[in-house]
């Protein structure tokens, strides 16, 4: 019980100090959910650190948090600056809305989420039909986001490639490949970002219509801050 108050006590001033990294200057997504949720998640493991590394008492573990809280709110809001800045830089905004992904109008979709942002370049703004070559405004945009990737050399950065299933599973495979591959190329600004084709495989909508495989043909970029957070895209 001694301790939980004294996590509770070093959670809240942790929240407090939550405060200090919103800042007025990123307009197109003030939420930094990035920011709150890794200060709340430092807080509570440095609360636990600092208690059982210190002296055991509500100092320490008050220390721990404060610390703790940060280190985890630097890191989300990284991550939220990130969002911002990229979107701002492929001129537009920070889109959440699950939808955005099925609007055929948006040919680049920047979200957010609580460990990573995710970039969604549509495939008939990048490549011709069976090609891996980008097309020249296409390639002004990917260069957009590699100089703000110069800023966060920790970032950890990740290129996915996806195709309608029009043609073999194998073609498919090897040409999402290929795209992808070409993003990453440039971006490997501060190292080579993990690379996969994904094929057919996680198609956002049915393909059963033109539009739904044109929606379908895309590359996603993925920025995170932990590499142990990164999951399968094809998956």
């Amino acid at each position: 019980m001694k301790l939980k108050k004294q996590i509770v006590a070093a959670s809240a001033a942790a929240f407090m100090l939550g405060g200090c990294y919103n800042q007025p200057g990123l307009v197109e997504d003030q939420s930094y959910n990035r920011t709150k949720t890794g200060v709340a998640t430092g807080a509570l493991a440095g609360s636990v650190i600092g208690y059982n590394t210190g002296s055991r008492d509500a100092k320490s573990a008050i220390i721990g948090g404060l610390l703790g809280a940060a280190v985890g709110g630097a890191v989300g809001y990284s991550m939220d600056q990130q969002a911002n800045e990229v979107a701002r830089a492929l001129g537009t905004g920070v889109n959440n809305d699950p939808l955005a992904a099925l609007d055929p109008r948006r040919d680049i979709v920047v979200s957010k989420f609580n460990d990573h942002v995710k970039i969604i370049f549509r495939d008939r703004m990048m490549f011709a039909t069976g090609s891996s070559r980008l097309q020249p405004n296409a390639k002004h945009k990917v260069n957009k986001v590699a100089q703000v990737l110069r800023n966060y050399p920790q970032t950890i950065v990740g290129v996915a490639g996806f195709t309608d299933n029009v043609g073999s599973y194998s073609y498919n495979l090897d040409l999402s490949k290929r795209r992808a591959a070409t993003v990453s190329n440039i971006l490997a600004v501060n190292g080579r970002p993990y690379t996969k084709g994904c094929s057919y495989n996680k198609a956002i909508v049915p393909n059963d219509s033109a539009k739904n495989r044109a929606l379908n043909r895309r590359v996603e970029v993925y920025l995170y801050a932990d590499r142990n957070r990164m999951s399968d895209p094809c998956r």
